[in-house]
């Protein structure tokens, strides 16, 4: 049996790492993990990693990698993650990088690529702060790239109730991309020394940076 595939998504707001990870998939069977998804069902299911974590959060305290990595292996070992799983949201740091090569290794498992989703910052200002979603359904568009075949009808379920983040502003946007890099830098480095960095332009047709990310994963996952 070949090992399950483990995949690194890292790219800044709206770079399309939510979109690309149901694509994988559906493509591949894989299954996205998302750091705030899993501590939130942990504590729903009161796993004992799920308690520590629900008494830190109660505290008003951030979770710590610790807990993190010991919610991750519970959930890497439920069966409907056979074929393999992505990362979105961890790590953020070289050391919680470390941490989950430490993880996987003891698992006989590796990262088998961390593909990182190439933007231009300002057209990502530009994506992310024109972003609304309908109240009633969640269906998103676009101020400029996918606005409602009828103005202020939500083309799926007709609702009229469209919301804005309110982060997803121009000012807020420039900032959460400076965090992004400053913070993803060093995550970068880390895997490029590892030999499993992979590169994409994620700038161009969604069925395109998916047809890239597909040969990704054939590749590695051979």
């Amino acid at each position: 049996m070949t090992n399950p595939t483990v995949l690194i998504l890292l790219g800044p707001p709206g770079a399309g790492k939510g979109t690309q990870a149901r694509m994988l998939e559906e493509d591949f069977g894989l299954v996205q993990l998302s750091t705030g998804d899993l501590l939130r069902a942990a504590v729903a299911a009161g796993t004992e990693a799920g308690k520590k974590a629900k008494a830190v959060m109660e505290a008003g305290q951030l979770v710590s990698d610790e807990i993190v990595l010991a919610i991750l292996k519970d959930r890497m070992a439920q069966p409907d993650v056979s074929k393999g799983i992505i990362l979105d949201g961890f790590p953020r740091t070289a050391g919680q990088a470390a941490a989950l090569d430490g993880l996987l290794q003891a698992a006989g498992q590796k990262v088998n690529a961390a593909i990182s989703l190439e933007v231009d910052d300002e057209a990502m200002v530009g994506r992310v702060s024109g972003r609304y979603t309908c109240g009633s359904c969640g269906e998103g568009y676009h101020d400029e790239f996918k606005k409602p075949a009828v103005a202020g009808t939500c083309d799926k379920c007709g609702g009229s109730d469209f919301k804005r983040r309110a982060d997803d502003n121009a000012e807020t946007v420039r900032e959460r991309l400076k965090a992004y890099h400053a913070q993803t830098a060093p995550l970068i480095a880390y895997y490029d020394g590892k030999g499993v960095l992979e590169k994409i332009d994620a700038m161009g047709a969604i069925a395109d940076i998916r047809t890239g990310l597909g040969s990704i994963v054939k590749r590695v996952a051979a």
